[in-house]
This record gives structure tokens, C-alpha cells and sequence, in this order.
């Protein structure tokens, strides 16, 4: 039999000694050399080469939420793309919070430089004991490289990666600034990113407010948000991680067991997940400004602080007066309503309310009808009377309220008629606007030119007249399109003396180093103001005494309407339009102004609106009565350079003896009357209030008989 261990046996094999001759060590040398050239370029090329500039960490180029505050600082609303994140200082975080996370998350956070074995060890044993994920092997520096510098994607040359640029870290910052910069990036679930945001969504509270046992709980959320969430699937497992960072504290000595024992004990008042939006239609239309101006990337990721106007308790309850007003409408076929109040004198804009409702998507209450072109009515009035006041006339010139056709080439005949179905005969101006005939204002119209009217209306901030070649002689009873605040602007030029000011909602933006963008020096400082003279403070007081003349429009509205302020000097117009589609009040005083409009957001007509009873003046009263000091009457300055001269309130002449009404009117020199009264006048307006009677009654009975044919 063969021994095949014996076959196995093999001579012993001799090493030959080599000499390493010079020229044999140099060229080992620079074998190895070119080795590790090789291997550290090959290093260079998978690991150094293209690493992540660790400076942005701290750096402008950080995803920050852009906050929208109201003037007194509250949050109205975060606007973010996908990281709903706001920077904090260390300082700002409670000790507490700082302590929990080092506990459960790197115990050995002061002393290694980037990574820890130990902590890597000490985490492959806790969580081989237990199913759940109870430690994490990366230490606070490696969480801070994978969240903000790195992919996701599970490699060794990613890990090698993040090891490098933690060293670098700890070397370049100190440990007080990761973990600043820790706490700002670290993700606590959804698109809440860092401990400011995640405090605010869970509890409702700065990160300032939090106490140990809120601390203990957001501490635990990092490692696994989805899973240890309050909010998640099983709220149980986050009392369960709660548990166990209280634990790690103690451990560490940062708390004792009574103190953990308490805080786990503590009955936790979670903020449920909400849509947490204020003055939703205020917020949106700040945003589409700021997009406009810086674009659409910094406002969602920036990090921009933007104070703005808005009085976030005027707008609560202007909001629900609107829509407490409106919900009594609905037998009216009313089902939407919108208000803007705005200090005339800065364009600052105090509450804006563009629906009822916002969150009603029957009724598309998203839409912000405050900027939805709509027809105004004779809210538009004052426009044409304040044209005609510069080119001559006077609130006691007389116009004829009287039938009239107007024929224009490749158009029907044009009759305008009045609100009240009749004609009121020879009235003044004053009469004419404060009760709102539309007769006296086409013939005005008339008078001083559509084209005038458009040029001035551009000035004063109506910017939806573009196509001139559109209007006619119905642009003075509401033809042409408005929106509510360009109605604001117009109207606040005759409550700020004849000086436009367009409307800004805006006091100040900061960029999230803090540095001011942009700073509101009209309202802020006094200074600055962006003002544009378009009408003689003359003619401005002149349309505000003669909206504020409650007894000037007692023959359309009564003694007692909504549109009376008793004690106050307080300038209103309506607007109702002949489809009943849109029913207007606006109104000022010295200081604030106020518009409001109700309708239908789909154009049907409204059933009936009785102009200064129903509809939008309710709404404009209560609001207005908000802004207004009982004990401090607003007046409106009185101009230099008027004449006080008594009249004939009835023919707007100087007075005679059969004139039943003398009053006293302010003109400007050069537009006071020179003739006095005479009785025949006074017999001519009877006659020819009778005869326009019968002329309204025959017009009737033909329109009746048509009918019943």
C-alpha cells in the first residue's frame, strides 16, 4: 500500500538571500512609492475629491421656512416647500433638550472627534438585545454630515466619506456650534425640521417653553420619526422611547430617577396636526408680492421674516362679522362676502377678508375677491363728481334729473335710469351724488368726458381699465370692472386731502441671518412716504362732506340707515349693480378706511339688495363703528382757501325770499353763484316733477300691457 503521506513529503524549499544592490533599493522605493501615490490618488479620487464645503453648514444657503407675522408678531402662516425648518440659537434651547439628545443619541459627544468606536459597539449590542431601534451607531457629527452634506445611499465609500468630513468638522467648528447646527437640520418627522418647528408642531410652543418631560420626548425622535411620532401609528412606542431617554439621563447623571419618574408621569398636550393658516387670503396675496420680488425659491426656502400690516384681532372679528352677515343672507341668494380695511395715509392694510369662508369649496372660497375684478355700481360716482368739481362746478351747481336718450354711432339707444325708477327734476350736485342718482351722473359723465375719467381714475389707482375703447357713458353707474383695492387707493386719495398712496401690506423683511431687506420707513419712521398728488385737497374735502352729509341723501336712504354714524364724521357710497351681481360700501373717516362687497362668487344675481339697509352696508357699519372712538369725533380738515357762502339749498343759488331751505356751502373762489332765487323756479320744478310723474305712469302702463300680452 502506498504511503501517500510519504508521497506528500517534499524537499525543503531554500530561500535564495537577495542582495538589495542600490540600484535593487531604489527601485523597491519607488515601487512602493508609486503604491501609495497610486492608492492615495485612488483615495483622492472616491473620497476627497468632490466632498461637500463643510461652510454651508452655518452658511447663508441653509432650507429655512419663511415666516409671515402680523405687525404685532404673531405667526399668520410658514411657508416652506419641503422642510418647514426656523434657525435657533443654542442659547435658546433648554439644557434639558440639549442633555436628552446627548444621552440617547451620543453620550460621548464631548469627547471624540467626529466618531466614536465605542459608541458604535454600544450600539451593535443594545440593539441586538431588543427588536426595536434603541441606539443609533452615529455620533451627533455624523447625523449633522448625513442630514445636510450627504446622500442616503448605503455604501462604504459614502461611510468612509462621512467619517472624513466629521473630523473635518469637529476640527474647523466647536462642539457648541454642531450642535447649534445639530438641532437646526436634525428631521423630527414630515417636513418639521429641527427643534424649533418640531416644538411648535407638537406642543405648540417656542423650543424655549419646552420642559423635561417635552424635551425627554422630542429627543427620542430623530433616530426614527415615523415610528416613535405621537402622531404615528402606535402613540405608545413614543412614551416608550421617552422612557428610555429618561433613562439615559439618568445613567449620565444629568437628571435623577425621581425627576424622571415625574417627567414620564406628566400628561403630554399634544398640538394635533392642523392647518395652522391665518387671514389665509391675506397670507397668499403677501406671498405672491414677495415671489414677485425676491422669486418663488427664496420665499419657500429662504428663511425670510416678513412683518407685516395686518391686525390680526381686527381681522378676526371683521372676518366673522362678514361672515355671520352673509349666513343671514342666504334667503337673499347671497352666499359670499369680502372687506379690506387700510390707512389711507401709509397704504397700510389692516384686515383683509376675501370670502365668507375660505376653507368653503362649494362657494370657491379660496378665491380672494378683494382682488377679483368685480363691477362697483355708483361706488364709482365720486370719481366722475371729483372731475367735475376740478373743472368748475360746485356741490351746489344744479343738474337736471330728467329723461334722456343718448345715441352713439353702432350702439342702441341709451336711456339711463334711476335706482328708484323715477325722476327728481332739477337737484344740486350735492343731492345728486349723496343719494346716488344715476341720471345726474350720466349727464355728468357726459359733461366732463369718459376720457377724463379714465385718465384720472389711472392716477388716483384703478388699474383694470385698460381697453378704453370698451367704455361709454355707463362707466359712472359701475361698467367698468374694479377691484376692492383699487377702490381702496381711489377712495383713500379723497380721505388723505387729494394725495394717493398705494397700498402696502408690508413693514418689514429680514433675511434669516437677520439683516433687513427691506423696511417700511412711511409707516416705521415717518419718512419716506411714496405719495402721488392727483386731486386738489380742495375738491377731496369738497366729496368727502358730501359723502359724510347724512342729510343730503335723506331722500334715498332715510334719517336712520347704516350708513349714519352718529357723532362722527364719516364719508360713505354704495354700489349696487342693475343685475344685482355686486352690492358696494365703501367709506373713510381722517384715519381708516373701509370696503366691503357682497355677492356671489359664480355671478348669479342676488335676489334682492336694498342698498344703505341689506347687503354690504351692515357689514361696513359694524366694522367701521370697530375703528371708531365714541368720545374722539373724526373731522375732516377744513383746506385753506374756501368761502363760506349761504344758498338755496333746493336751486343751489343765492338765497330769496320763497326758498323753504337756506344753507350755508364752501366754495372755492370763482365757483360761488352770483343769482339769487327767484318763485317762478320753485313753480317750474313742480311742474315738472308732474309731469314727469305722468310721463313714469303712461310709461308703465305700456310696459304693463306689453307684459301682459
Amino acid at each position: 500500500m502506498i504511503d501517500l503521506m510519504e508521497l506528500l513529503k517534499l524537499p525543503p524549499v531554500k530561500f535564495k538571500k537577495i542582495q538589495l544592490t542600490p540600484t535593487r533599493k531604489t527601485a523597491l522605493i519607488g515601487t512602493l512609492i508609486i503604491f501609495l501615490l497610486g492608492g492615495g490618488y485612488s483615495f483622492y479620487l472616491l473620497i476627497i475629491k468632490d466632498l461637500p464645503n463643510i461652510s454651508q453648514l452655518n452658511g447663508r444657503n441653509q432650507i429655512v421656512s419663511t415666516k409671515i407675522l402680523s405687525r404685532d408678531g404673531q405667526v399668520l402662516f410658514r411657508i416652506y416647500e419641503n422642510e418647514n425648518r426656523t434657525l435657533v440659537k443654542l442659547n435658546d434651547i433648554p439644557q434639558n433638550m440639549i442633555n436628552a439628545t446627548i444621552a440617547i443619541e451620543d453620550k460621548d459627544f464631548y469627547y471624540h472627534h467626529g466618531f466614536s468606536i465605542k459608541g458604535i459597539m454600544r450600539a451593535l449590542v443594545a440593539n441586538s438585545q431588543d427588536l426595536t431601534i434603541q441606539q443609533g451607531g452615529s455620533t451627533i457629527t455624523q447625523q449633522l454630515v448625513k442630514n445636510r452634506l450627504l446622500s442616503p445611499e448605503r455604501t462604504i465609500q459614502r461611510k468612509i466619506r462621512e467619517l472624513v468630513l466629521s473630523v473635518l468638522i469637529e476640527l474647523k467648528f466647536s462642539k457648541e456650534e454642531i450642535l447649534e447646527m445639530y438641532f437646526n437640520q436634525v428631521p423630527y418627522g414630515g417636513s418639521t425640521y429641527g427643534v424649533e418647528e418640531a416644538a411648535q408642531r407638537y406642543f405648540g410652543k417656542t423650543i424655549s417653553q419646552l420642559n423635561l418631560a417635552e424635551s425627554s420626548m422630542l429627543a427620542g425622535l430623530p433616530v426614527a420619526p415615523s415610528i416613535y411620532s405621537p402622531f404615528g401609528a402606535a402613540p405608545e412606542l413614543a412614551k416608550h422611547r421617552q422612557l428610555e431617554v429618561l433613562r439615559h439621563m439618568v445613567e449620565d447623571d444629568y437628571i435623577d430617577q425621581a425627576q424622571a419618574d415625574d417627567a414620564f408621569k406628566l400628561s403630554l398636550n399634544f398640538k394635533h396636526d392642523v392647518i395652522d393658516i391665518k387671514a389665509p387670503h391675506f397670507v397668499f396675496y403677501v406671498k405672491k408680492l414677495l415671489s414677485e420680488q425676491y422669486g418663488e425659491a427664496v420665499v419657500n426656502q429662504g428663511g425670510l421674516e416678513v412683518t407685516t400690516t395686518l391686525d390680526l384681532e381686527l381681522q378676526k372679528v371683521a372676518q366673522k362679522i362678514v361672515t355671520d352677515e352673509v349666513t343671514k343672507l342666504t334667503r337673499l341668494q347671497v352666499n359670499n362676502g369680502a372687506a379690506l380695511v387700510t390707512k389711507p395715509q401709509s397704504g397700510e392694510i389692516l384686515a383683509m377678508i376675501g370670502s365668507k369662508d375660505y376653507f368653503d369649496f362649494e362657494h370657491d372660497g379660496q378665491v380672494n375677491v378683494t382682488l377679483r375684478p368685480r363691477q362697483p355700481g355708483s361706488s364709482i360716482k365720486p370719481l366722475t363728481y371729483s372731475i367735475a368739481l376740478e373743472q368748475g362746478k360746485n356741490p351746489s351747481t344744479i343738474i337736471d334729473d330728467s329723461p334722456i336718450t343718448y345715441h352713439s354711432l353702432g350702439s342702441p339707444p341709451y336711456s339711463p335710469q334711476n335706482y328708484d325708477g323715477k325722476f327728481h327734476g332739477k337737484i344740486t350736485l350735492r343731492e345728486a351724488l349723496a343719494s346716488s342718482y344715476n341720471v345726474p351722473a350720466v349727464k355728468t359723465l357726459a359733461e366732463i368726458g369718459v376720457s377724463n375719467m379714465l385718465d384720472k381714475a389711472e392716477t388716483m389707482g384703478i388699474d383694470t381699465w385698460q381697453d378704453r375703447q370698451r367704455f361709454g357713458l355707463s362707466l359712472t353707474l359701475g361698467g367698468g370692472e374694479v377691484t376692492m383695492t383699487d377702490m381702496a387707493e381711489l377712495y383713500s386719495t379723497f380721505a388723505n386731502a387729494g394725495t394717493t398712496v398705494e397700498l402696502n401690506p408690508i413693514l418689514e423683511i429680514k433675511n434669516s441671518q437677520g439683516e433687513i431687506l427691506y423696511r417700511n420707513t412711511c409707516v416705521l419712521e415717518n419718512r419716506g412716504c411714496q405719495q402721488n398728488k392727483t386731486l386738489s385737497s380742495k375738491v377731496a374735502y369738497q366729496i368727502s362732506d358730501i359723502l359724510s352729509d347724512n342729510r343730503a341723501r335723506l331722500a334715498a336712504f332715510g334719517p336712520h340707515s347704516v350708513l349714519y354714524i352718529p357723532n362722527q364724521q364719516v364719508a360713505v357710497k354704495t354700489g349696487t349693480t342693475n343685475s344685482l351681481r355686486d352690492n358696494w360700501t365703501v367709506g373713510y373717516t381722517t384715519d381708516r378706511l373701509v370696503a366691503v362687497w357682497v355677492g356671489n362668487n359664480n355671478n348669479q344675481p342676488m335676489s334682492y339688495v336694498a342698498s344703505g339697509i341689506t347687503g354690504a352696508s351692515p357689514i361696513w357699519n359694524q366694522i367701521m363703528r370697530l375703528l371708531l372712538d365714541e368720545k374722539t369725533p373724526h373731522v375732516f380738515p377744513l383746506p385753506e382757501g374756501f368761502i363760506k357762502v349761504k344758498i338755496c339749498a333746493i336751486t343751489g343759488t343765492l338765497p330769496c325770499t320763497s326758498c323753504p331751505n337756506i344753507t350755508e356751502e364752501l366754495f372755492i373762489p370763482g365757483s360761488e353763484p352770483q343769482t339769487h332765487c327767484s318763485p317762478e323756479w320753485f313753480e317750474k320744478k313742480e311742474e315738472q316733477l308732474q309731469k314727469m310723474e305722468q310721463l313714469q305712469k303712461n310709461r308703465d302702463q305700456i310696459l304693463n300691457g306689453a307684459s301682459a300680452n
